[in-house]
């Protein structure tokens, strides 16, 4: 008979349940990330479209701004000229993703909806939607990634039209791209990481108003 195979280490079989399990990998993790951030900022020549989008934006305030799934790495680092609350899930990326938030000024909502609506609650998705809506009738944006995590990415949810139904406040789209980046192709959102010494662009988009009856 075949001698019987050892099985593999639990740290190669399951990485990612180890880390989640060690309370020091979210701190390095996003004290690394946020020098990395600061790094591809600075290193980066910027093209900004409009070039001036703050005047413009100025009167529409509160209002939600959106981003996809995947292309907000950068936005933490990028100052621009509005501070508001941030919604992000209770994951290990979220964790990290939250404390690089904070870093740079922003106020975090720990939630997150996906694609079942029988787990909205002990993921948070209600109450979530709940603070953001209190943030915007108190004067605050926030800001929102469009799409459904683990959903159809590039498509925009449910959750951000109903938010910006109830609030009555304007959603305005983001976009960062830049000349150097690493895709990660096999994630479901097609995370793309910037990277430094490139060009990179920020585009704000029209604003879009949901109506009441929508």
């Amino acid at each position: 008979t075949e001698p019987k195979r050892k099985r593999p280490p639990r740290w190669l079989r399951h990485p990612g349940r180890l880390l989640s399990g060690n309370r020091y990998f979210a701190p390095v993790a996003a004290w690394l990330a946020i020098r990395y951030l600061r790094l591809t900022f600075a290193t980066n020549r910027w093209v900004v479209e409009p070039s001036d989008p703050l005047p413009k934006v100025q009167p529409l305030l509160p209002a939600i701004a959106a981003v996809w799934h995947g292309q907000h790495v950068l936005l933490p680092a990028i100052p621009i000229g509005i501070k508001g609350s941030v919604m992000i899930s209770r994951s290990l990326d979220g964790e990290i993703t939250a404390r690089v938030a904070e870093a740079f000024g922003a106020r975090t909502i720990r939630a997150s909806g996906g694609r079942e609506k029988s787990r909205m609650i002990d993921k948070g998705g209600l109450q979530g939607f709940l603070d953001m809506l209190d943030a915007l009738n108190s004067g605050e944006s926030v800001m929102q990634t469009a799409d459904v995590p683990k959903g159809t990415p590039r498509r925009a949810g449910p959750g951000i039209i109903l938010l910006a139904k109830r609030s009555g406040r304007p959603i305005i789209p983001l976009a960062v791209a830049s000349s150097r980046r690493w895709v990660a192709r096999k994630a479901w959102d097609r995370t793309t990481f910037n990277l430094p010494f490139g060009r990179s662009a920020l585009v704000v988009g029209e604003p879009v108003n949901v109506p009441q009856d929508a």
